[in-house]
């Protein structure tokens, strides 16, 4: 009787890790579909980190103080669009030790019908996103799989 209940959890634990790598491989391959798109719609434009927003990032709802809460730097980068307006935006990704300095001059990727939606044209800003969540779903899956695999040919 022992083993059958253990089978049963086994058989659980294994659908529920496939499942949930499953769920982090899609997100992981619609952020990917999102970047892409909007890389093969993008107008570009020689931009200039004008600041360094730094701010303390305070994630999972604890507000106590921690040894690695250091603030993060997010580059405000100023361009101009295609249109001659001259146009600001801060980066989503911020880092510490900053990624760019004060007046260093990056590529930005901005959307032409929308140029308030612009990034830096770099691998966090396009690709960190779809390659967490999808290296995540990817192994968490195949672990799950793998295990299924071993626990049906065992039980031949």
């Amino acid at each position: 009787m022992r083993v059958g209940v253990r089978g049963r959890a086994v058989r659980w634990i294994t659908f529920g890790a496939i499942a949930f790598g499953s769920l982090f491989l899609i997100v992981g391959l619609i952020l990917t579909g999102v970047s892409v798109s909007f890389l093969s719609d993008a107008k570009h434009a020689r931009g200039t980190v004008v600041a360094l927003e730094w701010r303390e990032d305070h994630t999972g709802g604890s507000r106590r103080k921690r040894a690695h809460d250091d603030p993060v730097a997010y580059p405000v980068v100023a361009f101009t669009s295609a249109d001659g307006v001259r146009r600001t935006f801060r980066s989503s990704f911020g880092s510490n030790p900053p990624s760019y300095e004060k007046g260093e001059h990056v590529e930005v990727l901005y959307d032409a019908d929308s140029p308030g939606d612009a990034r830096i044209k770099g691998f966090a800003s396009l690709w960190l996103l779809p390659l967490i969540f999808g290296g995540i779903g990817l192994v968490i899956a195949g672990v799950g799989a793998t295990v299924a695999l071993v626990t049906r040919r065992r039980s031949r």
